[in-house]
């Protein structure tokens, strides 16, 4: 297996977009998956490393990344050394960075005779499956996708953040990392880009007019993105596959560092779901 690690990528908004790829060297032009991680994610996190051959040895060209302001650097993409990038994040730069690594896939010429450019699709978990449902809706490359613990509104997770008062006057608020004790930024320019770009963040509508296949997983024990935000996404799209995973928490009962070998019982029965979708 290739796998190429901490790949840099220029996006749109001055930060390095750091990106690994995984494929088999077979001479085959591969169908395209393209990972996205969640809030307070990065692409190294837990088991993603193991999905991501998982992926690769099923045949897929696989690539996963972090967002160029999720908090990483180029020297040091696991946790978060720039809090002000983190603090600068937020949702259209997040889409503005998906869209750049689709560019990359589709013009790169040392990719050309290994992928299949008409065969991308896109997997998010947790705000990384409402970015992918966002995507899908504007980007016509993509051609499935597939929502891990997704959740389906940024509204309600924007404007409920605290006092919006107190953090227009502050100009920012914190959210503590409850792993790395972090006292995580959150610049009130987050707010902002949401009201200023409403009509392109809004979920529900964009989950409305997917035209394409959508699997959406859930674990039943999800208590950060509760299972009712899956079910939501299937009424509004009906066509959707609905998979629930028994005993599944919202990462899939993984955690970070992630010392074992193998994936966890219930994050290998979500890859295998998502690899068989894709195929």
């Amino acid at each position: 297996m290739k796998i190429t690690k901490n790949n840099i990528l220029q996006g749109k908004h001055n930060k390095p977009i750091v990106t690994d790829v995984f494929y088999k060297e077979d001479h085959q032009p591969k169908k395209v998956v393209i990972f996205c991680h969640g809030y307070k994610g990065f692409k190294d996190w837990g088991a993603w490393n193991l999905m991501a051959a998982s992926f690769a040895n099923a045949g897929f060209f696989f690539i996963k990344f972090n967002f160029s302001h999720n908090g990483g650097t180029v020297e040091q993409p696991i946790d978060f050394p720039d809090l002000e990038a983190f603090g600068n994040n937020n949702y259209s730069k997040e889409l503005d960075d998906l869209g750049s690594i689709i560019d990359w896939v589709s013009t790169n010429s040392d990719f050309k005779e290994k992928v299949n450019l008409d065969d991308i699709s896109i997997i998010g978990h947790s705000r990384g499956g409402g970015i992918v449902l966002l995507k899908t809706n504007e980007d016509t490359r993509v051609k499935k996708v597939i929502t891990l613990a997704g959740v389906c509104d940024f509204e309600k997770r924007t404007a409920t953040v605290g006092d919006l008062d107190q953090w227009k006057t502050e100009g920012v608020k914190y959210v503590l990392n409850g792993r790395t004790k972090q006292n995580m930024p959150h610049f009130y320019q987050f707010y902002e880009d949401f009201i200023q770009n409403k009509e392109r963040l809004d979920v529900q509508k964009a989950t409305k007019n997917l035209k394409i296949p959508h699997l959406i997983i859930h674990g039943d024990n999800d208590t950060s993105v509760l299972i009712n935000e899956a079910e939501s996404l299937k009424k509004w799209h009906p066509k959707s596959e609905f998979k629930i995973i028994e005993k599944a928490n919202h990462v899939f009962n993984v955690s970070h560092p992630w010392k074992q070998g193998n994936l966890s019982k219930e994050l290998e029965e979500t890859t295998n779901f998502c690899i068989n979708f894709l195929k």
